[in-house]
């Protein structure tokens, strides 16, 4: 193992540890609802914000040294944050990882020249996955950095930005393929308007599902046998984001016939821009059979934008993992779409920012289970629309040959109906906090 962090490997050492350097509560090997913890949260690192963010912000250079040794923005550089990323991962026992395109390489001026430097650098992070056994989430393209890509890639009101999208897309595809990705994601940073005046919404929704079915197409092509993604944000940068939230990109799936072959990646933070809780994107694409992965993170309630924390509210990880476990679990994994505040700028703040995000969702995971088991939660939920089960009307609504008459004189021979059972939220939530606090 290269030495570029002077730090050991992270031990577990239990909840009573006062060790900054050691996990609480995520114990790989411990059995949860008869699977391995480390099982059930299959984590990865974001290349993003561990290895490239120096905690610039929009009034400040950066604070945090990512150079690892090496000069920015060449390819020794772009070595090196391989040598570290992995070296990060191990000493952390992460075993995946996700990336965009220009996180791995410099940009060139010419897209010819940033290929060549992407097979270059993928071929030395295939020897790393080799040696170490770590694997690839999920890859993809990053279109909207770039100025091109000031009023979007696959939404650009320029034919030839829209080409260079397909480039880049492809290309991703390429390399996520070589790396072995489970997954591709379709993040739609800049896939959205400022102004409807001067915006054709049908034709832009049309372009970007273009680009998706010929990604498809061309990712099955090569081999590629993942999921596909759409990440949900419902702005920032754009005002309006087409991807809104879990429902409406489900709907855009299912009216471009994409639905067979996406999922969603839900992010915790966008969940909570766009004003739903994250367990409620995480229930309407369970529900719609579109539950993928996860971006694990969360945001800050008094701030509108994406802040990107390491994620350390037990309360909202533990109703995630509960909405996971119901599910069934997830076809990708845990990406730590997360990056340490400002000040926050050492080696070893890199490496606490992770332990507290997985030890945050280990516990959640520990608490989502114990509610399982509890069986109150569902039995509540099981008995509050029993009457649909156990009544003769109830039994009629749910049949296939209910008749709207028919139910309508139902009522009107009952001439009025009760009022429907409590929903009995406090006892609910005074059950959560039994079993989060014992």
């Amino acid at each position: 193992m290269s030495k570029i962090f002077n730090i050991e490997k992270i031990k577990y050492e239990g909840p009573k540890s006062k060790n900054p350097l050691a996990f609480k509560y995520y114990d790989k090997d411990r059995v949860v609802m008869g699977k391995k913890m480390s099982e059930h949260l299959p984590f990865a690192m974001a290349w993003w914000h561990n290895l490239c963010a120096e905690g610039t912000d929009m009034f400040g250079r950066g604070v945090a040294n990512k150079s690892f040794g090496k000069e920015y923005a060449t390819m020794e550089h772009a070595k090196a944050k391989v040598d570290a990323g992995f070296e990060f991962m191990q000493k952390l026992g992460i075993e995946y990882f996700c990336f965009h395109d220009v996180d791995i390489v410099p940009e060139a001026d010419d897209i010819k020249e940033t290929n060549r430097r992407l097979d270059e650098i993928s071929d030395y992070i295939l020897e790393k996955m080799k040696e170490t056994g770590i694997k690839c989430l999920w890859g993809t393209a990053n279109m909207f950095s770039n100025p091109r890509f000031c009023n979007g890639a696959g939404s650009s009101n320029s034919a030839e930005v829209f080409a260079f999208a397909c480039a880049q897309v492809k290309k991703a595809l390429d390399i996520t393929v070589k790396l072995g990705g489970k997954g591709y994601v379709f993040w739609g940073g800049r896939e959205g308007y400022e102004t409807l005046l001067n915006t054709d919404v049908k034709f832009e929704q049309e372009n970007i599902a273009k680009l998706m079915k010929m990604a498809v197409k061309y990712g099955r092509s090569i081999g590629f046998t993942g999921d596909f993604y759409i990440e949900p944000k419902p702005k920032e940068p754009m005002k309006h984001q087409y991807d809104f939230d879990a429902a409406t990109a489900i709907g855009f799936l299912r009216a471009h016939d994409l639905d067979k072959d996406f999922k969603m990646n839900i992010e915790a933070n966008h969940a909570t821009l766009a004003g739903h809780t994250f367990e409620h994107d995480l229930r309407i694409s369970a529900i719609n059979g579109m539950l993928g992965s996860i971006d694990a993170n969360q945001g800050d309630y008094l701030l509108g934008w994406d802040t990107d924390e390491f994620p350390f509210d037990v309360y909202t990880a533990t109703m995630c993992m509960y909405e996971v476990l119901k599910a069934g679990g997830l076809t990708g994994g845990f990406n730590f779409d997360a990056k340490n505040r400002r000040p926050s700028y050492t080696d070893e703040d890199m490496f606490i920012g992770y332990i507290l995000g997985m030890d945050t969702f280990a516990l959640g995971l520990i608490k989502a289970a114990e509610l399982i088991e509890d069986g109150r939660i569902d039995e509540f939920k099981k008995e509050r629309y029993s009457s649909y089960f156990n009544t003769e009307i109830g039994k009629k609504i749910l049949s296939e040959d209910a008749t709207l008459q028919e139910i309508a004189a139902y009522a009107e021979a009952l001439g009025n109906a009760k009022l429907p059972g409590s929903g009995r939220q406090e006892m609910l939530e005074s059950i959560v906090n039994s079993v989060l606090f014992n």
